[in-house]
């Protein structure tokens, strides 16, 4: 492993008994500084895997690496905070007092306290009860716990889950600015419009196997052209008989055609030449929806 990589997992395998696999020969790399989205169905092994990388559950096979050490050790958990599913607290207690005994259990200086609940916006209701917190709120201080050993590393499994579209997106700006510098974010959903907007990097996994990893943009191979034109039938097969067109999907009174964005010039133009109207014509950015219903959709094909 090299100083810029925090996490490294070699065909980490997870099985539970015969014909029961969680996690399948999985192989992904975290790099140092950046927020990783984990993305995938409910069910696909992402809570598996954070399980194994926080040394909760042991692996059937594989090799796996996080900060150096291995998962569950001391030497790696000092050094990490994290959320899996969701926060647990002392009802009665305030959030201040619940941090103290989170922070007594680990070790860490109540002097942490205070700075992880201002990093999450939570300082002035510190003194009030867990039970009468927002879920938001409640999701936050489970944020402020994860942060009080100031970690390097930051594990969040559905970090918004059950959390409104204002909670979310509060929730999305809070780990973006928790990813900058040298921190590393390593964040679970199946939320893909939310990792969409805060990820640097994401790994797409189905079934327990990463079937694509990179940058958002890097996923996008290909474009779509999104042709609206009259007589639509006409302009499908003209376009199919094109060269450099690829794979063409009808969407309800329009077309979606996998095309280099440089060529929608001349296809316009051949479909105008044709006596076909067109009405709209676009290149679309791909959102990692699309990316991942593409992805999942050329793994079945060649399953």
């Amino acid at each position: 492993m090299t100083d810029n990589i925090v996490i490294e997992t070699k065909a980490l395998t997870k099985r539970y008994r015969p014909g029961i696999v969680a996690v399948d020969g999985l192989s992904m790399n975290v790099k140092r500084g950046e927020v990783y989205g984990f993305v995938g169905p409910n069910g696909a092994g992402k809570t598996t895997t954070l399980r194994m990388l926080l040394g909760l559950v042991h692996p059937t096979s594989g090799d796996c690496s996080v900060l150096g050490h291995k998962p569950g050790s001391p030497e790696v958990l000092a050094r990490i905070g994290t959320i899996v599913e969701t926060p647990a607290f002392y009802p009665y207690l305030c959030g201040r007092d619940n941090l103290k005994v989170l922070a007594r259990l680990a070790s860490v200086p109540y002097s942490r306290i205070d700075p992880a609940l201002k990093e999450v916006d939570l300082l002035d209701r510190a003194q009030d009860k867990f039970k009468n917190y927002s879920l938001g709120m409640k999701q936050r201080l489970g944020m402020a716990a994860a942060l009080l050993k100031d970690p390097e590393l930051l594990i969040l499994d559905e970090p918004t889950n059950g959390l409104d579209p204002a909670g979310m997106a509060e929730m999305r700006g809070l780990i973006r600015e928790l990813g900058r510098g040298e921190r590393t974010v390593l964040l679970s959903s199946h939320l893909m419009g939310e990792l969409e907007q805060i990820c640097d990097r994401i790994g797409v996994i189905k079934k327990g196997k990463i079937i694509a990893e990179g940058a958002l943009d890097e996923l996008r191979h290909g474009s779509r052209l999104k042709v609206k034109a009259e007589p639509l039938a006409r302009a499908q097969e003209l376009l199919g008989a094109m060269p450099g067109v690829g794979k063409i999907e009808q969407d309800t009174d329009a077309l979606m055609v996998e095309a280099d964005p440089a060529s929608a010039a001349a296809i316009n133009r051949s479909l105008v030449e044709a006596g076909i109207e067109v009405s709209e014509l676009y290149m679309m950015k791909l959102s990692l929806e699309n990316v991942f219903l593409d992805l999942t959709e050329e793994n079945k094909q060649r399953g």
